[in-house]
């Protein structure tokens, strides 16, 4: 043969001996699902070690949320022995042989199915070498128990666990709870498996990410009956599991677990800040709930509904998803507004016209500072209608369109009718209303000021969260600016997350607030004011008491009593926002003194005005359900 031929019959072995491999390569990956199986026994040498969740302190550096240890019983289909005894292993764990037979029917067809999202269709998608918790959340001595006879039971194994405490019963709907992960969100992301926990609500699901941390690997060797017996090469290829970093709350938890107090038998909320930096200090909906209700599945199943179905609702964040008219305390915006915007000076006055709107007896407010103190009704109407009607336009229709646009402008600088971006979820975005707004409602070209003038006080379609509103108080504390609230002060050692750090400006000079200010002093300090109950000795507070006309299917109840204030006042460390459902009274009546109690626990960590105390302690508001 000559050397041409040689190489053409080289060429060619090669060619076929690559197709071969080809055709064989494709019918092991394709074809032959045992390939695939073999794979996936192969990879169940590999043992994916979760961290427990990250710890939580609050700003004084007390624990809030930590870890207790506890153990699921794991199991493998795939290596259970098939003669496996089910009596003895029920003997064991405590069941009976149908208890353990219904749980193993559940997690091959229960577990094992999938629901495609787009066709809906549902098909198999139960893996039998894949490990699934066959007894969740085992304490120590349950465990202990178990565990030396396990290997008489092929496919059963041990894994540590844990779950959520809480050192403090408070603060439930700011720390939120865990529970188990979805299909949807094993087949989603690969770091969950069946079984493992998932953030709910509040800060856990925010940062549901950080509080993860990061899973480790530990490879095993395995017996002949397929129970662990050694690490996979002395754990060479094994990585650590690594914990989330700490998360440092702005929180103070012994403030939050005081205002819980102060709002016992009472519906409402509080909220307070630290105009300095942004930092939540305290969160309170009432009524509330201990967070340990919550911890694992069985207390989950137990409590959960009961929670669910209280007429009081203590599931429900009323800091952050209710939405209030803010009744007078709206009327320092208007005051802020109507000067930036040049129709009134600091120096204005107007009539106490009743015949306008009503208004409580007081004299003529002369200017701005005093109209702040006494509330004047007919002063902010003036006010209002003089910001929504400028003459910009001949029609009082289209001006009054133009006049409100520019006035739900500046509402929004204030982080109102917005959803504030603070790291938590259930946030709503209360409502100002602009032209848009009333064209839907009552047809464009319909309306002006004359038929939204309740707007002025801070009543009508204005609604505001208790968030938004405590905001608002940090706002009046920094003279116009604001940090973004927000509950985590750090992550590990990094600081909050960047958009944490940036200031937000309103719409209104720095130079217009000082009278605002004057006037939120008078309110409390001065004779005449609507909040001398919240007065402290030795601390200059400046605050504005709103009291929110109140209609439950057009009936007419008792008021909410609503109470803002920062302190002290050129120094400020604390700004605060108090709302009572159903409470009756002015704001200065029960949101004034329980948002002084607050301050002076805040800033003294301890409370003089004992009486004060006892009176809100004390007091069962009406329509408490039973």
């Amino acid at each position: 043969m000559n050397f041409d031929s040689r190489k053409y019959v080289i060429v060619a072995f090669f060619v076929l001996t690559g197709v071969l491999y080809a055709i064989k390569l494709f019918y092991m990956q394709v074809v032959d699902d045992s390939w695939k199986l073999r794979a996936q026994q192969i990879a169940e040498h590999r043992r994916e070690i979760t961290p427990p969740r990250a710890v939580v302190f609050d700003r004084n550096g007390l624990k809030v949320v930590e870890n207790k240890t506890y153990y699921n019983l794991m199991m493998v289909e795939a290596d259970v022995s098939e003669d496996m005894d089910t009596m003895a292993f029920a003997e064991l764990i405590g069941w009976t042989k149908q208890e353990i037979i219904d749980r193993y029917k559940q997690i091959v067809k229960g577990e094992g199915t999938y629901t495609d999202p787009f066709t809906k269709k549902v098909t198999k998608n139960y893996q039998d070498v894949r490990a699934y918790p066959f007894i969740k959340e085992l304490t120590a001595d349950e465990m202990a128990k178990i565990a030396p006879h396990l290997e008489n039971f092929k496919g059963f194994y041990e894994e540590v666990a844990s779950m959520r405490n809480y050192p403090y019963a408070n603060g439930a709907n700011i720390l939120g709870y865990l529970s188990e992960a979805t299909r949807e969100e094993v087949d989603e992301d690969p770091f969950y498996r069946p079984g493992d926990k998932i953030g709910r609500a509040g800060i856990e699901r925010y940062y549901e990410d950080e509080f993860r941390g990061s899973k480790g690997v530990k490879y095993i060797v395995r017996s002949a009956r397929l129970n662990a017996v050694a690490s996979f090469e002395d754990g060479k290829y094994d990585t650590t599991a690594m914990q989330g970093d700490p998360i440092h709350l702005g929180l103070d938890i012994n403030l939050q677990d005081y205002g819980e107090q102060l709002l016992q038998n009472k519906k409402g909320c509080i909220v307070a800040i630290d105009p300095k930096t942004g930092e939540i200090l305290a969160l309170v909906s009432a009524p509330s709930f201990d967070p340990n209700l919550l911890v694992g599945n069985k207390k989950i199943r137990r409590n959960y509904p009961a929670l669910l179905e209280d007429l009081n609702k203590p599931l429900f964040p009323r800091p952050l998803a209710s939405e209030y008219m803010p009744g007078s305390t709206f009327k320092l915006l208007q005051s802020l507004i109507g000067m930036q915007e040049g129709v009134i000076t600091k120096d204005s006055g107007f009539p106490c016209n009743k015949g306008v709107v009503g208004c409580h007896n007081h004299p003529s407010a002369q200017n701005v500072t005093q109209a702040v103190k006494m509330s004047c009704n007919p002063y902010y109407y003036a006010v209002a209608r003089r910001i929504i009607q400028q003459g910009k336009d001949k029609s009082s229709f289209k001006d009054s369109e133009i006049g409100l646009q520019v006035w739900a402008d500046y509402m929004h600088s204030f982080g109102l009718g917005v959803k504030l971006d603070t790291d938590i979820t259930g946030l709503r975005a209360g409502n100002i209303p602009d032209p848009a707004y009333y064209d839907r409602w009552r047809g464009k070209g319909t309306w002006k000021f004359s038929a939204i003038q309740s707007i002025s006080i801070g009543q009508g379609e204005v609604q505001l969260t208790p968030l938004q509103l405590a905001n608002v108080a940090a706002i009046m504390a920094n003279r116009g600016w604001y940090y973004t609230p927000h509950f985590v002060k750090s992550i590990g050692n990094n600081g909050p997350l960047d958009k944490y750090r940036k200031k937000n400006y309103t719409m209104v000079d720095a130079k217009h607030f000082p009278p605002v200010i004057e006037g939120m002093r008078g309110c409390v300090h001065d004779a005449g004011g609507t909040a001398r109950l919240a007065r402290i000795d030795g601390l200059t507070m400046c605050g504005k008491t709103g009291t929110v006309e109140n209609y439950y299917r057009g009936v007419k109840q008792k008021n909410h009593s609503v109470f803002i204030a920062f302190a002290p006042m050129d120094d400020p460390k604390i700004a605060i926002a108090v709302f009572i459902e159903n409470a009756g009274g002015g704001g200065g009546t029960w949101a004034a003194p329980t948002a002084s109690l607050m301050i002076e626990q805040y800033l003294y960590g301890e409370i003089k005005s004992t009486a004060k105390e006892k009176r809100i302690l004390d007091a069962k508001l009406s329509n408490w359900e039973e």
